[in-house]
């Protein structure tokens, strides 16, 4: 886990809550992973589309993690701290006990998840009113942001959770409350999932317009009234009992957070780019889009000035770096949907029985299996009769339509290890194509991209990594470190320090370029040919709903 340390160095943890597991690193001024760490977090699915999580469990993977990253160094070195975490929902009492999200009453269980979809009715009812706050999530709310599930609660669990309630927490707000004792909100949060702005702040008209007027007869006590720019010290950094906690000396600098997916474009997007002849070498910072693919993927790019992309989440002033607009694509299912389509496929076994025993991860052996399988063609070419719409969990940019589902087109009766590579393959090129369709749409209002900057676990799969290329037709810039999360949480942890002026400081000599890959152009007309295909299917499915509806 450690790799060797020079002792004299000033060192930065960076904390990063995922759907599944809790990681922290520790970091150096050069951004370079010195050791890190990482431990499961459970999730509950009660029922469909309820995903729950428990903030004491998620809380004590943190603290294992840190104390495992910190240990063997020389604690007065490490100067800050910072979170990020998924933008799920926390709720406690008004003694910060957790209160149960559900109707069995497990209190532990009082996190609903970031890609939790149960307020589904609400949000639709949110949607409706067509209040000017939408305008700032691409003109239609997500079913997977805050206020939609507060309103559920509201109206499904009133008595035991709405009416006890002290603070609702999005995560990456609670564990910096966990870490100072100081209930102050990231800018990052509020904006992107609550609906605040940096010049009006809270709206009381949308919140009394959709039924949550309670939040503003408390003057937003419960969902926050004092407001921090991420990176900004929080309090007096650790309290006793949270340094205790995490192994870490009491009073260290903590950093207002940010959403797991904002750390991660934070940790790749400002690098320096010298002498990697790219197109983007010599160009502002907003000719960049930072893709960070786990679970699920995110679209993040920026711009000077406001720019509204219809189905695009933004823009959102200092969201995720101070002074320019963010605006965010994403894709509700990515890492999740080539996991499901691969161990659901009757040919999965073999799959795990062949990759275990040549010692590869089952997604190398894939891999090699179609560079097998090719011949002569270029790989991508396999798929010339396969095609797939990704939106098995529906789709969030550029469309956001919820009620979008998966579908595959070119199924035979084989079903061999062929044929889950096939399908496999086409999984990817899917998302890569969904990739294509949020950028040409960010293009078509405003933005200027011209490269593309990954991070996240989908980014160590190198064909995923060239599928983006070939299919967006845009060159891929790989950080340095893997975990560039991680070094964005990091970075928040050396701005709160002190030891640099700026964010955007800190990014530039914390954020590394490792490897860069090209788009293959001579398939440029293969990959038109099949985003043609991609944009027929959802057409198509349209088609047949209104058939089917017409019933």
């Amino acid at each position: 886990m450690h790799s060797k340390k020079q002792t004299p160095e000033k060192y930065y943890v960076g904390i990063d809550v995922g759907s599944a597991s809790v990681r922290a690193a520790l970091v150096d001024g050069f951004g370079t992973v010195i050791a890190h760490a990482e431990q499961p977090i459970q999730i509950w699915e009660p029922q469909a589309e309820h995903y729950e999580q428990s903030s004491a469990d998620i809380w004590a993977a943190c603290c294992s993690v840190t104390k495992k990253v910190v240990s063997g160094v020389d604690a007065s070195h490490i100067r800050g701290v910072g979170f990020d975490a998924t933008c799920s929902l926390v709720v406690v009492d008004k003694q910060f006990q957790p209160l149960a999200v559900n109707c069995e009453g497990q209190n532990y269980r009082n996190v609903i998840m970031w890609m939790d979809h149960r307020a589904v009715s609400q949000v639709e009812r949110i949607n409706a009113t067509q209040h000017r706050v939408l305008s700032y999530v691409g003109g239609v709310m997500s079913v997977e942001m805050q206020p939609p599930k507060l309103l559920w609660i509201k109206e499904n669990l009133q008595e035991s959770c709405w009416e006890k309630a002290g603070h609702f927490f999005d995560l990456p707000d609670f564990l910096s409350w966990k870490a100072t004792g100081v209930t102050a909100r990231s800018l990052c949060t509020v904006v992107c999932k609550w609906t605040y702005t940096s010049d009006k702040g809270w709206d009381d008209s949308f919140w009394k317009m959709i039924g949550l007027e309670d939040l503003v007869e408390d003057k937003y006590e419960k969902i926050g009234n004092r407001i921090l720019s991420p990176g900004e010290s929080v309090g007096k950094g650790l309290t006793p009992e949270a340094a205790k906690d995490l192994g870490l000396p009491e009073g260290i600098a903590v950093a207002a957070s940010l959403i797991d997916a904002h750390a991660g474009g934070l940790g790749v997007i400002g690098a320096d780019v010298k002498g990697h002849n790219l197109p983007c070498e010599n160009q502002p910072i907003t000719s960049r889009v930072a893709m960070i693919c786990g679970t699920s993927s995110c679209h993040m790019g920026v711009s000077e000035t406001p720019i509204f992309v219809p189905g695009v989440w933004g823009p959102y002033f200092s969201a995720m770096v101070p002074g320019l607009w963010l605006n965010e694509g994403g894709q509700s299912a990515t890492g999740k949907l080539i996991d499901h389509v691969v161990r659901g496929h009757v040919a999965f076994p073999e799959l795990q029985a062949k990759a275990a025993a040549s010692a590869h991860s089952i997604y190398t052996y894939l891999n090699s299996h179609l560079d097998l399988i090719k011949k002569s063609l270029p790989v991508g070419f396999l798929t010339v009769d396969l095609h797939v719409w990704p939106d098995f969990h529906g789709n969030r940019s550029p469309l956001t339509d919820l009620t979008l589902k998966g579908m595959v087109v070119g199924l035979t009766l084989s079903q061999g290890l062929d044929e889950l590579a096939l399908i496999y393959l086409a999984t990817i090129q899917a998302i890569a194509l969904g990739t294509r369709h949020i950028l040409e749409t960010m293009q078509a209002a405003g933005h200027h991209i011209n490269t593309l900057f990954l991070c996240g676990g989908l980014s160590k799969n190198p064909l995923f990594v060239q599928m983006h290329a070939d299919i967006t037709g845009k060159p891929v810039v790989l950080s340095k470190e893997v975990e560039a999360v991680l070094v964005g949480a990091a970075i928040l942890g050396a701005c709160a320090s002190g030891d640099f002026a700026s964010i955007q400081e800190a990014m530039a000599k914390m954020g590394k370029v490792g490897r860069v890959v090209q788009p293959n152009h001579e398939h440029k007309r293969f990959y038109d040919k099949k985003y043609e295909v991609f944009l027929k299917l959802v057409e198509h499915q349209r088609e047949y709903r209104s058939i089917m509806d017409s019933f």
